[in-house]
């Protein structure tokens, strides 16, 4: 007799390619309208789910973990970081965690060259001149930017997509400068031509791109504090594609506004969805709704990573994407 299908539940719609999969291979529960699930909704979920995919923008905390039932057994989230996730709760219930590293790199490497373009040359700006109807034509010292060839860039955080970011900057004349947690490799150093600075404070004084690729943690909150973005030239910019909670998005408003940081690029915020009001008013800010990772091929990456970490957890293999051990 066939054995029961476990019962999958998955928070957000995914590509229509991995719900079919899923549906195939699971007892799939899928969500028809993409509307983020409440706190109740996700209790609701784990009392019967076997598996939950969860994604980014569902809170995963203690309440809703010690809520599951017994049959929980894995929470396969569809995504990179799991900030979103109380991975001490999840361990304390024996639940394992696993995650989709790797696929999103090069997307989000490409998004993070194209706000640095984008804040340096003043490309919003430009676009929402044109949109406008205030476009008189060109002149010689009309919507003037900076050029990024020959400018030195500090990446905060050089794995995977810090690397990746690393290469494509390089092409575009920029110099490498990076802060880690580790010094990477030699001979990667070499291949980037990189500088590695232990001290994050004397790299950011020292550079005039600051790209944070580092992931939100406890340590990492914030960690470009007040005191620290003082630490910037006030021609330099800084671009995110991480997490906002890396950044005190307040004083980094106040410091915009006033000219003190020339400009940002800003894919994720601190409270996101909400944006800061003070934000939406700045021209040297180019905001995106978090869409670094948003490609056709990269969701569905990820979403085969989902299905290979489930299909292996069921078939009583450790999947090749747990995360637990290395990040508590």
């Amino acid at each position: 007799m066939e054995s029961k299908r476990p019962l999958v539940v998955v928070t957000r719609k995914l590509p229509d390619v991995i719900e079919t999969r899923m549906m195939e291979l699971f007892d799939a529960r899928l969500s028809p309208d993409d509307t983020p699930m409440s706190q109740a909704e996700l209790v609701e979920a784990v009392r019967t789910a076997d598996v939950l995919v969860p994604t980014v923008t569902d809170r995963i905390d203690r309440t809703v973990i010690e809520a599951a039932g017994p049959q929980l057994r894995l929470i396969a989230s569809f995504g990179t970081g799991v900030d979103h996730i109380d991975l001490k709760a999840a361990r304390d219930r024996h639940i394992t965690v696993t995650n989709t590293p790797g696929v999103l790199t090069e997307d989000t490497a490409d998004m993070t060259m194209a706000l640095i373009l984008g804040v340096a040359r003043r490309l919003a700006e430009g676009e929402r001149l044109v949109r406008s109807g205030q476009w008189k034509g060109w002149g010689p010292t009309t919507m003037l930017g900076s050029r990024i060839w020959g400018k030195s860039l500090g990446i905060l955080g050089m794995g995977r997509i810090g690397g990746a970011v690393a290469r494509r900057a390089r092409a575009f004349g920029m110099s490498i400068h990076y802060h880690n947690r580790r010094r990477v490799h030699p001979d990667v150093e070499a291949e980037l031509g990189a500088t590695y600075w232990p001290s994050l404070d004397q790299m950011l004084a020292r550079t005039d791109v600051i790209s944070i690729n580092c992931p939100h943690t406890p340590a990492t909150f914030h960690l470009l504090s007040e005191r620290r973005l003082k630490l910037l030239r006030p021609g330099a910019f800084i671009v995110n594609t991480s997490r906002g909670e890396v950044i005190d998005e307040t004083a980094l408003t106040r410091m915009l506004s006033k000219g003190e940081i020339a400009g940002a690029g800003l894919d994720v915020f601190e409270h996101e969805p909400a944006v800061n009001p003070k934000l939406l008013r700045l021209d040297n800010v180019v905001l995106l709704p978090h869409m670094g990772s948003a490609t056709l091929e990269g969701r569905i990456d990820m979403g085969e990573k989902v299905i290979v970490n489930v299909r292996t957890f069921i078939d009583g293999h450790t999947p090749p994407d747990r995360v637990i051990e290395t990040l508590l």
